[in-house]
């Protein structure tokens, strides 16, 4: 078999490669212990998941090592019915912060469909032979096989390059709908919004159409449907700006220098420094609100205040007996009690992302245990 097509790596095949282990690894990311308590970052990983494995197909039909693995002919069809979906459902969920499970009803066609693909997946070598010469060498013949019976009879897999599209095109509607309410309520662009969260909303809504887009440029252009590794190399491309992202919001390039490790051992601040910093850093956190972004951090403060990220450090546990973490708690909780008395129309989940929490869950967690009240029966009282 080998001897009739020979094995084809080239720069797309590479490309496209990178961009399966690049989500592979970004899904990790996402499924570690303390990013899966959100519930935007499951359904990231699962979104990566499932454009892996719809790449790992691509790959192995346009390289030619598909003739180890006959059975993953086509199989990633089903799978591309859940990348609008589950990018839908991410949406609304960075918006509220978790979604309903009548939500995940979304998911149903995708899952219908994969039974009806059965049909086809259970067909024999040659049909799925058959399957990828007519998408990848439609220059080589056809084996002559007799089907046993029609993998199609309802004629869905003939228009599923179609369907996918428009199911993209349509959630990508529905995801801008949400996103369009949510940046008018916060008066903010939708080209250039401030707040990460929105930003990240923008970036999900801008993936959606454009891969919709781009799927169909290349379906247009290349009638014998042969076209499949251009967009399986565009995806590759969005996951790896998606990685970029990712680590400009780390904070692993900001740490403390190594020679700041031996904790205030040999500390030259003086206790007019200390407290003449103190009053600065109260009153950036006070005026500037520097706390109200979610991904603020101590050396991003050091940095406002010029000093170390160490000095900063020993200033804050010595000078007010606590740690940035609970310093950084309590302003955010003070603020987000001023907003839940003043915006009593606005819900506890849109005050957590204003003063800088990513998770509902994580918000409440710290908010009754400085007020001993959850938000919403600190609203009530």
């Amino acid at each position: 078999m080998s001897g009739v097509v020979n094995y084809r790596i080239d720069l797309w095949a590479v490309f496209i490669f990178l961009g399966i282990v690049q989500a592979l690894f970004l899904s990790f990311f996402f499924f570690s212990k303390e990013n899966r308590k959100i519930q935007t970052n499951v359904l990231h990983g699962f979104l990566l998941i499932v454009v892996a494995c719809c790449m790992i197909e691509i790959f192995l039909m346009y390289t030619g090592y598909i003739i180890h693995c006959f059975y993953l002919v086509d199989s990633s069809e089903s799978l591309s019915l859940l990348i609008g979906p589950l990018t839908y459902l991410m949406v609304l969920s960075l918006i509220r912060g978790s979604v309903k499970r009548i939500d995940y009803l979304h998911i149903v066609p995708a899952i219908l469909y994969t039974c009806y693909l059965t049909l086809f997946l259970a067909m024999p070598e040659d049909a799925k032979f058959n399957a990828w010469i007519g998408s990848y060498h439609p220059e080589f013949p056809f084996r002559d096989f007799d089907y046993p019976y029609d993998s199609d009879p309802l004629g869905i897999r003939g228009v599923i390059t179609e369907i996918t599209i428009l199911s993209i095109f349509g959630y990508g509607v529905l995801s801008l709908v949400e996103t369009f309410k949510v940046f008018r309520k916060k008066k903010e662009s939708l080209f250039r919004p401030k707040s990460p969260t929105l930003r990240i909303l923008q970036w999900h809504v801008f993936q959606l159409f454009s891969a919709a887009l781009f799927i169909l440029i290349v379906k247009l252009t290349n009638p014998d449907d042969t076209g499949d590794h251009i967009f399986a190399t565009y995806i590759a491309l969005t996951i790896y700006m998606t990685s970029f992202s990712v680590i400009q919001n780390s904070g692993f390039f900001k740490p403390a220098l190594l020679n700041e490790q031996q904790k205030y051992k040999t500390s030259s601040l003086t206790p007019e420094q200390l407290q003449y910093t103190l009053l600065r850093l109260k009153d950036i956190m006070e005026k500037e609100k520097p706390f109200l972004q979610p991904n603020f951090s101590l050396p991003d403060l050091a940095q406002r205040l010029s000093v170390s990220v160490h000095t900063l450090s020993q200033i804050i546990n010595e000078g007010m007996e606590k740690t940035f973490f609970e310093l950084l708690a309590e302003y955010r909780v003070e603020e987000a009690k001023r907003l839940l008395k003043e915006k009593a129309n606005v819900k506890v989940e849109e005050i957590a992302e204003q003063v800088g929490y990513n998770s509902k869950s994580s918000f409440n967690t710290v908010f009754k245990k400085l007020t001993g009240k959850t938000p919403g029966e600190f609203r009530a009282g």
